[in-house]
């Protein structure tokens, strides 16, 4: 796959292509193919890769941050298609539920701007 075709995806593009990879690659592509709690577990490993990434100050390159939520993505979007959820509409759902929804950051242990 050359990069630049992969460049301007859709989410169900991207979703595609990286079921396309998974069944070349054997990573298995039907929900009897996979270990769905592993899969889980795989995508956690990745997020705390990037955390650590980003503690680390290693924003960019082999094992950086970006490239770890890139996998964490690629791992994500692999389990949706092997699923056969369209996270694209599920993500769109949430934005607009999110659009009216007010948070009270006083009970919110998060930074917010």
């Amino acid at each position: 796959m050359e990069i630049n075709h992969l460049s301007r995806m859709t989410i169900e593009q991207l979703t595609a292509s990286i079921m396309e990879q998974a069944k070349e690659k054997g990573f298995g592509v039907q929900p009897g193919e996979i270990n769905i709690p592993e899969k889980i577990a795989l995508i956690h490993s990745e997020i705390s890769e990037a955390f650590e990434a980003y503690r680390h100050n290693n924003i960019d390159g082999q094992d950086g941050f970006k490239e770890e939520l890139g996998d964490a993505l690629q791992r994500i979007l692999h389990l949706a298609g092997v699923l056969g959820f369209d996270l694209e509409k599920e993500v769109l759902k949430k934005m607009a539920a999110n659009k009216n929804r007010h948070w009270d950051w006083d009970k919110i242990n998060e930074t917010h701007a």
